[in-house]
């Protein structure tokens, strides 16, 4: 089964950090995970394995906090599922593509949670509900915005990790070996 996986929390520099993705996918491919491809260096890696999505979450974050030290969150999806999250944009072309941003997680979101969200104001920001994601218009300086990781955490109660909607594409459109 071919998985990928979005690393949570990644930062340049700190406890954190993942000094270079090639060490990352020297760490993934010693963990047993094969055709290992890596993108950017906010923590995306797409492999196969035979193992179950939750096996594979809790195996990639050991092998990450026991070779690097980094406590990450992993978040784990298959191609089906990121290509649903992508096809299900409800941002139509009036709005920037650009700040089109996808939040993923592992679990199944509570409705209560959900509903929670449903009535909060985000100050031009717009939050829509998908099947395997939420979607998340975020029209101002990131620094500024409401909407966050975050934010939908402890709305949440759930790991949460965020990707805009383009690097979601080029990394389904990867040429992997």
């Amino acid at each position: 089964m071919e998985y990928f996986v979005l690393l949570r929390g990644v930062t340049p520099t700190g406890k954190n950090r993942i000094p270079k993705m090639s060490i990352l996918r020297s760490i993934i491919e010693d963990a047993g995970f094969k055709n290992v491809t890596t993108y950017i260096q906010s923590g995306n890696v797409i492999f196969d394995s035979d193992l179950l999505k939750t096996e594979v979450a809790k195996k990639v974050h050991m092998q990450i906090l026991e070779n690097i030290g980094a406590d990450l969150k992993v978040i784990v999806k298959s191609r089906k599922e990121l290509a649903v999250a992508v096809n299900g944009n409800p941002f139509d072309d009036t709005h920037d593509y650009s700040r089109v941003h996808l939040a993923f997680f592992n679990e199944l979101l509570s409705k209560l949670n959900l509903d929670l969200l449903k009535n909060i104001s985000f100050w031009g920001e717009k939050l829509s509900f998908g099947s395997e994601c939420l979607y998340m218009y975020l029209p101002r300086d990131t620094a500024k915005k409401r909407l966050n990781t975050n934010f939908l955490e402890r709305k949440l109660q759930t790991d949460v990790t965020t990707r805009k909607i383009n690097v979601i594409t080029k990394l389904m459109n990867l040429e992997r070996n």
